[in-house]
């Protein structure tokens, strides 16, 4: 009798594999992409996204940088102008301030100095985020000052899936792009998936509901959702229904999934765990308050980080960062207003 075949295994791949692979399938898709950053190269990064483009493209296309950020993102931008698709990596996201006025100033203007001539197609990408200890230099979430410098795209995916289809669509947009990297979810197992094996692409300015619900909705990105998902499932044993959303890319917003939830839910909380003021929270929240004011029933909340920096000793850091705890308190504090 014939053998039966074997069904194939499934394998899952977490956050941290789905990036690597994204840019080895851009390099071999795009023979004009380049690759620079701070020991991307010989080291395959701090945290190990870039292993292995070195042996497979050289070091003509993965260019071990100098500690200089805006030596790499000024260079970016002239390859840039020059025909290449540029991924740039920030060895953590908190030190892009020191290329700040390559990005702001240079980068993000350059579509619209030239009359729509002149596209960038250029990605800066990192590790980003807290809750692992990384104190005030290695914790930041800085999203809110590349929102507010208009010519830019702005991407924070929360799942293995999502950061593997959006960076490859952020390295085939055409325009520049900060893509954020949740450092904490890299070798998180828990959310590891089954990626699929074709090529894919998660299109920008697209929200995701990760779990429905009536009472209230969720809003949020990043690490964040997890933090959402796991106070939904403690607001369903007090009897309250939440609706979470992954707004997925900060820039371009898709405010009308946020819309449509609201006229189901009529109240909403907003998490993030950058600091409150003049955070991105507080632009969604502003945004409800035009758009969907008479679609609420509360005011709308937010949970954000305090204003401080994040502090190393672990009781602090949790302090001042959102938890599921605070979440669900503010939540229900919403729904019963």
């Amino acid at each position: 009798m014939a053998a039966i075949a074997a069904e194939p295994t499934l394998v899952k791949k977490n956050y941290l594999t789905a990036l690597r692979e994204a840019l080895i399938e851009e390099m071999r898709r795009n023979d004009q992409m380049i690759c620079q950053g701070e020991d991307i190269g010989m080291l395959g990064g701090a945290f190990g996204v870039t292993e292995g483009l070195l042996d497979e493209f050289g070091s003509t296309r993965v260019i071990d940088a100098p500690i200089a950020e805006a030596a790499i993102i000024g260079t970016a931008v002239g390859m840039a102008l020059n025909g290449k698709t540029v991924m740039a990596e920030m060895q953590f996201i908190d030190f892009i301030s020191c290329g700040f006025d390559q990005i702001v100033n240079m980068m993000a203007t350059y579509h619209y100095r030239t009359a729509g001539e002149v596209n960038l197609p250029v990605v800066v990408r990192g590790p980003a985020g807290g809750y692992g200890g990384g104190a005030l230099y290695h914790s930041q979430m800085n999203e809110a000052w590349f929102c507010h410098s208009p010519g830019l795209r702005v991407v924070v995916p929360s799942t293995p899936y999502d950061a593997k289809g959006l960076l490859k669509a952020a390295l085939r947009d055409g325009n520049p792009c900060i893509f954020f990297e949740i450092k904490e979810l890299y070798r998180k197992n828990e959310i590891a998936e089954v990626i699929p094996d074709e090529d894919y692409i998660v299109p920008l300015g697209q929200a995701v509901i990760r779990k429905e619900g009536t009472d209230i909705t969720f809003v949020s990105y990043g690490q964040s959702v997890y933090h959402c998902m796991s106070a939904a499932a403690e607001l369903e044993k007090l009897g309250v229904s939440a609706e979470v959303i992954d707004i997925r890319t900060l820039v371009p917003l898709d405010e009308e999934t946020i819309y449509k939830s609201l006229s189901k839910t009529n109240r909403v909380v907003v998490v993030n765990e950058a600091p409150m003021t003049c955070g991105f929270a507080g632009e969604i929240v502003a945004r409800i308050a035009n758009n969907a004011f008479n679609l609420l029933d509360a005011p709308p909340a937010r949970v954000t980080r305090l204003d401080t920096p994040v502090p190393w000793v672990k009781p602090l850091e949790l302090h001042v960062l959102p938890s599921v705890e605070k979440i669900v308190r503010v939540a229900l504090q919403t729904a019963k207003y």
